[in-house]
């Protein structure tokens, strides 16, 4: 039954990062054919913007060891984004060498995973960070900010509201056209998520150009989610079956399942443009690949079986 509730947006566009978040922390290396068929599986499911890859150096993420292979296999439709991750420059001459259109680039809030993510101060990756985003825009790439830990940091705890800001901030203003606020492990709730969003549009970052990125650590990703569709955000970050998590931090489990965010704002009124049954499908099979369940919810309550 769909109910709506008034403060929230007509539609969402849903980013789906499956198969670059939820896929990077899986140790069975998945196929590149079986990669390509959970990206055409995800489009024919009504997914329109599907991050599918990083260029990191093979070494630190060996799932994405083959970034370019699996991108010369895609049939890429014109009418659909394709995404990717780059790291630095090297990473960026890679994704032009094979014809990327957008890119994301990934930063910290915070100075320990900074230093356990990228090996170098949050100062020295918004250093490193300039010349890639500078260029890519120069070649016409959409270029999107990661920003992490801006909920908390297990690490460092709690993370200042300020200091996520001027993080994110200043990734914006090398020229990024979306930035996605990340609370990478989970421990967010409604009123931090309200906060940050309030924060970062009084710094001039408006909701049109955010977006958020939660995982479900603490069951509170779906929560967060609502606040912040309430505080005006209309892009969110899910990956499908809820696989994911980070190698940078144990803590961090699994990324909001796409099944879970449709079949909330199905009930909500809101449109996705997802077909549910399709995308529930796509996950149980991607979960035969990786040989266990799901860990979405609504994959779980519409799989068939006991």
């Amino acid at each position: 039954m769909r109910v709506p509730l008034e403060g929230l947006p007509e539609r969402v566009t849903i980013y789906e990062v499956g198969p670059r978040d939820g896929l990077q922390n899986e140790k069975a290396i998945v196929p590149v054919a079986d990669k390509a068929e959970f990206v055409d599986r995800l489009a024919d499911a009504g997914l329109r913007t599907i991050e599918t890859t990083s260029f990191v150096h093979p070494q630190w993420v060996p799932q994405l060891a083959d970034a370019g292979e699996l991108l010369n296999t895609l049939s890429r439709s014109p009418h659909l984004r394709y995404p990717v991750l780059v790291p630095n420059e090297r990473g960026l001459d890679r994704a032009l060498d094979h014809g990327v259109a957008e890119i994301a680039v990934f930063a910290s809030a915070t100075e320990t995973f900074a230093r356990r993510n990228l090996n170098r101060t949050v100062e020295e990756s918004l250093a490193m960070f300039a010349p890639v985003v500078e260029r890519a825009r120069a070649e016409g790439l959409w270029v999107r900010a990661y920003v992490s830990m801006v909920c908390g940091d297990p690490w460092e705890g709690d993370v200042p509201i300020e200091q996520v800001v001027s993080v994110a901030t200043r990734m914006m203003d090398m020229g990024c056209s979306q930035l996605s606020l990340g609370d990478t492990i989970g421990v967010g709730t409604p009123g931090q998520v309200t906060a940050l969003i309030e924060a970062m549009v009084a710094a001039g970052v408006g909701t049109d150009r955010l977006a958020v990125h939660f995982h479900d650590t603490y069951g509170q990703a779906l929560a967060n989610t609502l606040a912040a569709l309430r505080a005006g955000v209309t892009t969110v970050d899910a990956s499908a079956g809820g696989i994911g998590g980070c190698p940078y931090a144990e803590s961090a489990t699994g990324n909001l399942a796409t099944e879970d965010l449709v079949w909330m704002l199905d009930g909500l009124g809101v449109e996705t443009g997802v077909d549910l049954a399709k995308l529930a499908a796509t996950s149980r099979w991607m979960a035969g690949r990786l040989g266990r369940p799901s860990p979405s919810r609504v994959v779980q309550a519409l799989s068939p079986g006991d």
